[in-house]
């Protein structure tokens, strides 16, 4: 059981890793498009696995129950929101989409805070992980091994881009490229341990685990919409392709949920 434990809250550590990886195979800066594209796809695997794998399985626990179906949910998804917009608040960083002269206005410091700012955002996703392996481990019969692991590796998916991201402006500024692969791995360390630290706690919110399943597709949904959709529509000209990449990330992740799920 450990070890599948284990397996599966690396798998999206290994995703980031992977995109960090891009700057041995990319140019030194990555295009406007290819941007787009990687955000419109890690967007649309998100808000599906948001769906599939956290807000239906969480529908089906609450319907077992007394309580209306849309209390535990509304209020774990409004709370996932919240505490994301709170993060954002309390902790200083770059948004992806801050081309103001002031976010410019130092490459490396502006690389340094959107490091941080990419970490910060994979933390709930490792809380994600976390709690959807917990209600394997404790006997959710809605919650499988299968699930669980192709949630991991959905996110896994959306973490290649987000790896990218961090690592190749670090490149475009001059730092050696086994320096930013470093980095950009690193940005990704915090997801095992949010899985980690939210399984040991399971046990005791396990009662109100259809909440935190909300929570954990509030957290995710904020990150879509307040980084990934803006990132996937700026540029200076009109194009689709971060749509088309949106709806094959979506259906992507769709399919794996209902082969494997």
């Amino acid at each position: 059981m450990w070890m599948n434990v284990a397996i599966g809250i690396l798998i999206p550590f290994l995703g980031t890793t992977l995109g960090a990886a891009c700057v041995f195979v990319l140019k030194d800066e990555m295009s406007e498009r290819l941007l787009r594209a990687l955000s419109g796809f890690a967007a649309g695997v998100m808000v599906s696995a948001s769906f599939f794998s956290l807000i239906l399985p969480a529908l089906e626990q609450v319907q077992d129950k007394e309580t209306p179906a849309f209390l535990p949910i509304a209020a774990g998804f409004l709370c996932g929101m919240l505490f994301l917009w709170l993060l954002d608040l309390l902790v200083p960083h770059v948004h992806l989409t801050d081309k103001s002269e002031e976010g410019m206005q130092s490459g490396l410091k502006r690389t340094a805070k959107l490091f941080l700012a990419v970490s910060l955002h994979n933390l709930p996703e490792g809380m994600v992980v976390g709690i959807v392996f917990a209600g394997w481990m404790y006997g959710q019969n809605r919650i499988s091994l299968a699930g669980a692991t192709i949630l991991a590796v959905g996110i896994a998916l959306q973490n290649f881009p987000e790896g990218a991201i961090v690592s190749m402006p670090m490149r475009a500024e001059g730092i050696k490229k086994s320096k930013t692969f470093v980095y950009g791995m690193l940005s990704g360390v915090v997801e095992p341990i949010g899985a980690l630290m939210t399984m040991f706690a399971a046990s005791i919110f396990l009662p109100v685990l259809p909440a935190l399943l909300a929570f954990a597709a509030g957290a995710m949904f904020y990150v879509v919409v307040e980084e990934l959709v803006p990132e996937m529509a700026n540029g200076k000209e009109h194009t689709n392709v971060g749509t088309i990449c949106f709806a094959l990330g979506f259906v992507l992740m769709m399919t794996l949920d209902i082969v494997f799920g």
